[in-house]
Parts: C-alpha cells; structure tokens; sequence
C-alpha cells in the first residue's frame, strides 16, 4: 500500500490533552494498558487456535517489553492487526477490538481482558510520538506501521516484519523520562503484571561475574502465568496458601486462615481473602486486597467490591465483571458489584461458622486476632450480625469463651437486679481493675473482659440487640450497687456527718488535669473498703465513644468525672468523724449557727415572694437576697476551711485518698513519692 494519511476519527481537536491530563488518574497506567492489550492479542490467537481458525505454529508467545535510552517497547506474537484493522480500532477511538471479538466468539473468549479501545491512548500520556508496527495472524498478511506524533493526524504505511505480533514502540517525552529508568518500569511491571496469564519478559536476567552484574541469554520472566486463586483448593497444600501470602506480602506474620472464592454464577469471581494479624491500628491494614480483572492489576481500592469491614482483609480478587478503569460512582451503583459484596460476605460468614463448628478450640486460640473483623462486621452490617451472632465469644476474665446464648445462660440467675434486668459485667483491663474483679468474683459474679479496640461500641451495640440487658463495667460502682437485687440500706450518717466528711476528704484530693471528684458516703459494710473511686459508666462510655466515632467530640472534651465513694461503716471512717468532731466542734459550732440563721431568713424571704411577678418583689429585698446568698458561701468556705485545716494535718486521711487513688493508678509524680514516704512514717 502507498503511505497514507489521515485524521483520527474524533469529535475535537483536544482528544489528546484530554487523554493526557484525565483519562486516567495516573500516568503510569499506560503500562498495565500496552501490556495487558499485548496480553489481549495473545489470548485470542489461543482462541482462533483451539477452536481451528489459525493453523499455525503457536510457538513461543511470551510478550517482550524493552527499554533504551529514548524509547518504550511492548512486543507481542499475538493476532496482530491488519491496516483496515488498524483503521477501525485505532483511528476510530472508542471502538473496542476486544468488544467486537467477544461478540464473536463470548463462549471461548473467557480468558480475554477485553474493556480497552481508549486504553491504548494511554500511552500518549507519556509518549511524544507512537509507533504500531503490526502483521496479522492471517495468511499473506502484509506488515503494516502506524505513526502518530499525539495530534489527531497520523500516517499509515506498508513495513517489513518477519513475524505475526505487534510492537508498540513509545518515544517518552520529556515530562515522563521517569519511565525510562529500568528499576521504575521493573516496578510498575511487578505492579500491574506480576500475574498476568502469558509470560512477560522484561530484559535478561542477570548473574553476578567479575565482581558485576551481567545479563545472562535467559529471559527475565516478571510474571507468575498460573497464580494460586486460578487453581483448584483441591490441588493446594497448606504450604502453597502461606508462600502466597509471603509473596503478596514479604514482611506480615503468617495469617491466621484463608477462604478460596470460585464463583462461575451469576458473575465469574476467583480469588484468596486471608485473614491476617491485626496489631493496632484499623486504618493502617486497609486497602491490602488487590483488585484484578483476568490477572490484571486494577486497584487495591476495593471499598464498594468488599464490604467495609473486609477491607481488613488481606487477599486477590479477580472477576472480568468489573472493568479495568474502575471508579468509584461505578463501584456504587453497578448491580455486579452489589453481588459480589454480598456474595463474600456469605462466603466469610459460613468460613467462620464452618471453623467454629468443625474445631472450636482453633476457633477459640485465634479469637483474639478475629474478633476485630467480626465486630467490626457486627457494628455496620445487621445481615452479618445474624450470622455472626451464633459464633461470636465472649471471654472472661478466666479466659474461657462462651457463645452469646451459652453465657446468657450462665449469668442470667445471679446477675438479674430486681428490675429483672440482665447485669454484663465486665473488664477493660485485668491488672488496673483487679481489686474490682476480685470482688465482683467474690460476690459470685463471672466479669467478661473487653479489652478489644471495638469493644466500647460493641457494648452499646449489644445492649440494643439484647433483651433487656445492661453492660457495666466493674469500677463503675462499688460493688453492692452494681447488681441492685433488693433496696438499698440507707445511709445511717447524719447531713452534717455525711457533708463533714465529704468537705474534710475533697480538701486532699490532688489536682488533677481534666479529672473532677464527688466525694459521697455510703454504707457498704465494715469488711468493704473504706474508700473506694468509681467512674460513671455513662459518663466514661461516651468519653471512649468520642474517641472512635465522629460527632461526639464534644463528650471527649469534657473531664473525667469520678465518685470518691466512703463507706460510713467502716471502723478507719468512722474514727476520722469522731477525731473529727471533737477536734471541730467547737469551731464549726458558730458558723453553722449562722448559717442557719440565713438559710432560715433566706427561706423567709423566698416564702414571701412565691406568686409574686419579678417586677413585683421590692428592690431592698432582692439585695437582701443576694447579701444573704454571698453570707452563706463565705460561711461555707470558712467552715470548710476548718475541716480542711484538720485533714491537712491527719495522715490517715491522706493515706486512705492515696491508697484509692494508687488502686486506680491515678497515684504518680510528687503525690507518689509523698504516699511512700508517709507509708514509712505510718509503719
């Protein structure tokens, strides 16, 4: 043929811009496009080939991608192209070679990735000029070359090759010299083709001689043709499911086990999820499952395709359901997708049940590492909670595991209060909260430790799933109000006992950043402690939600608020209101009569003024008022200034504030080493 001319079937001049700056959100993706279109041509000459439309010798079909100082080449012995091909799949941009074959022949044609048409434009993204060098598969075909220099004219010409195939040769520009470094393409090549299903050779590989690196005359095969997921579980050992995960990922501990997908209906997916170790941080583990289609890396953004709480998860995809330009918006409202989602959820939910059924001590050694992908999954999807809910443990702090409904049964006699409420106790840290445990465990009580990074609003989440229910942690109140089985005792103290006391032990507390105290007295026994903190469990349990869950900040600038909780029967408090007394009384005597005599008129006054409008209580009266409330605050401070003035020099009462404080390690610094010493003194 004469060397032709011509023009690029597109609607506007700015194809090419376009194609450079947004086809695709990363210029590096031309090479997973070349090659995998490489790939393509080499797929369907295997098809023509079985199927008895090519007679020919397949011989060796391993695709060469080569790199010299100015240029790209992808090299492939596939189908080739003819120059009327070349016309309709080239020049006519966003007609698809791969979609015109599918039609064709959709039954053989499974193995072909297809989706590309605009794909090979890609390579304008770096190139200032491109070459197609081409013959097709057919008999007496003629070589043909393709030159387009990124404007939409090209020209079109005969040329000499020997072999069917296509080279693709790229003439970088300047922007993207980056892609002629060799450890760069040797990367994205590792990215995009590590298993792609025809070998893909990237130069020689190399041996070291005279102290050097040199090339050897053997291909450097980048690619695994057969990966694990497009094999039988059946043909697989144990052994061949951890070498895998070695190799997608060289530097994790071994995972913990691994589902084999292979779905041919209703949408084709193949692929290994493996369950890793998780240390700490959620977010750092995510977006470790790489995406393929046919063995073509696509993403390891997988959000939409698995369901949020497998992002966890470690693994391959691959389904040529979805397309290799995925987006997000696609991902959202593809209805393939959907199943997919779906799909894998059941498949990991019946993996799990099937390993808690079939070997539940196994299940039980890992449930500290599996947890967090099942209340994770609990926590955002109910259909998950279903089925989840029937191998989900509880542990104790005996580290024995229960199901749900086996540890329902086990505490519903003696942890119900007489609201018939069901009491969860529980731990959030054995060693800080022994002294809690202990006691709890004393009183016959079995405490679940939650410790976990999701256990906080797994907690709330159960206790709406559960009938009435109610979990409380163990120091959140002293140990006879956690489970009310009958009325309270009253408190046998005085008002003026209980705020003698309460004024004298809040003198000493320590000043503590963003920590607040109520001091309180309660009748607990003479064999409970003396002093005992607790932290509401309402209070706390927003503060930690705060922590995890947007929208909530305001709860985690607030203090932690914690009860100093005396107990009135106790022979150590009781001798400090008796010392107290007699070292007080005669100084508090007269305030508090003064104080009486204002809250006696001050009660006058507000007598006088129910029913009256504001505008209707005279001017001297409301001065009054305000004189009267000032009074009563200076009295207060002054009598608390006595009862502080004693505390300050009665070590017993620091003591006994230190000692609570040190069981909740809230002891530290200065206030510590003052503990020790009067400990010392003490003895």
């Amino acid at each position: 043929m004469s060397k032709q001319k011509g023009n690029i079937g597109v609607s506007t001049d700015n194809i090419f811009p376009i194609i450079k700056k947004f086809l695709y959100s990363d210029h590096e993706i031309f090479l997973r496009e070349l090659v995998s279109n490489a790939v393509d041509a080499t797929q369907k000459l295997k098809t023509l080939s079985s199927m008895g439309e090519f007679n020919g010798e397949l011989g060796d079909l391993t695709i060469h991608v080569k790199l010299d100082k100015k240029t790209i080449t992808i090299s492939d012995r596939g189908i080739g192209l003819t120059a009327d091909e070349i016309d309709k799949y080239i020049n006519q941009i966003a007609f698809s070679g791969a979609n015109d074959f599918l039609e064709k022949y959709k039954k053989e044609a499974n193995a072909i990735i297809g989706h590309f048409g605009l794909g090979f434009y890609s390579a304008f993204m770096v190139s200032k000029k491109v070459e197609i060098v081409t013959k097709s598969y057919k008999e007496g075909a003629q070589a043909v070359k393709w030159t387009c220099d990124g404007s939409p004219e090209f020209t079109l010409e005969d040329a000499k090759k020997d072999d069917r195939g296509t080279d693709i040769i790229l003439y970088i520009d300047d922007e993207s010299k980056e892609f002629l470094d060799e450890s760069r393409i040797s990367s994205l090549l590792k990215k995009y083709c590590s298993y792609l299903p025809v070998p893909i050779a990237f130069g020689k590989k190399k041996e070291w001689k005279d102290g050097k690196q040199v090339d050897t005359e053997e291909n450097n095969i980048i690619n695994n043709t057969t990966p694990l997921w497009t094999r039988k579980p059946s043909e697989l050992t144990e052994e061949d499911y951890k070498s895998f995960y070695r190799d997608l990922y060289p530097m994790s501990d071994e995972p913990l086990f691994w589902i084999h997908l292979n779905v041919d209906f209703p949408f084709h997916l193949t692929g290994i999820l493996y369950f890793p170790k998780i240390k700490s941080n959620i977010d750092l583990t995510k977006n470790k499952i790489q995406l393929y289609s046919n063995q073509v890396y696509v993403t390891d953004s997988v959000e939409g395709i698995v369901p949020d709480f497998l992002t966890l998860l470690h693994g391959v995809i691959d389904s040529p359901d979805i397309p290799l330009n995925v987006s997000r918006s696609y991902l959202q409202s593809d209805s393939n997708v959907k199943k997919i989602s779906t799909h894998i959820t059941k498949k990991v939910s019946d993996r799990l049940q099937s390993i808690f059924k079939n070997d539940r001590n196994q299940f039980e050694e890992k449930w500290n590492d599996l947890k967090i992908f099942i209340h994770y999954g609990m926590l955002t999807q109910d259909d998950f909670y279903d089925k989840a809910q029937k191998f989900a443990l509880f542990t104790d702090t005996d580290n024995k595991h229960y199901t749900y409904d086996e540890y329902h049964t086990l505490i519903k006699d003696n942890q119900t209060d007489k609201d018939k409420t069901l009491i969860y106790l529980y731990s959030s840290n054995k060693d800080e909260q022994y002294a809690y445990i202990d006691a709890a465990i004393n009183k016959g009580y079995n405490i679940l430790l939650l410790d976990g990074q999701l256990d906080i609003a797994l907690v709330s989440m159960l206790e709406s799933k559960f009938e009435k229910s109610r979990f409380t942690r163990v120091d959140s109140d002293v140990i006879d109000h956690l489970i009310i089985k009958e009325e309270l005792k009253t408190n046998t103290l005085a008002p003026d006992e209980q705020e003698a006391l309460s004024a004298t032990f809040k003198s000493q507390l320590p000043q503590i950043e963003k920590v607040e105290f109520s001091v309180i007295t309660q009748a607990m026994g003479e064999n409970s402690s003396p002093v005992t903190i607790t932290q509401s469990e309402y209070m706390r349990r927003m503060k930690e939600m705060a922590n995890i869950q947007a929208g909530m900040s305001f709860y985690g600038e607030m203090p932690d608020m914690f009860n100093m909780v005396l107990n009135s029967d106790h022979k150590l408090i009781k001798g400090v209101l008796a010392d107290e007394e007699k070292e007080c009384a005669t100084k508090v005597a007269p305030i508090q009569e003064e104080i009486n005599k204002v809250i006696e008129r001050r009660n006058e006054l507000n007598k006088n003024h129910e029913g009256k409008k504001d505008e209707e209580i005279p001017t001297n009266e409301k001065d009054e008022l305000n004189d009267l409330n000032k009074k009563s605050d200076e009295l207060k401070k002054e009598k608390d200034s006595i009862f502080a003035n004693y505390a300050f020099d009665n070590k017993i009462i620091r003591q006994l504030i230190d000692l609570a404080l040190l069981q909740n390690n809230m002891l530290k610094g200065e206030a510590l080493n003052n503990f020790v010493k009067r400990s010392i003194e003490l003895i």
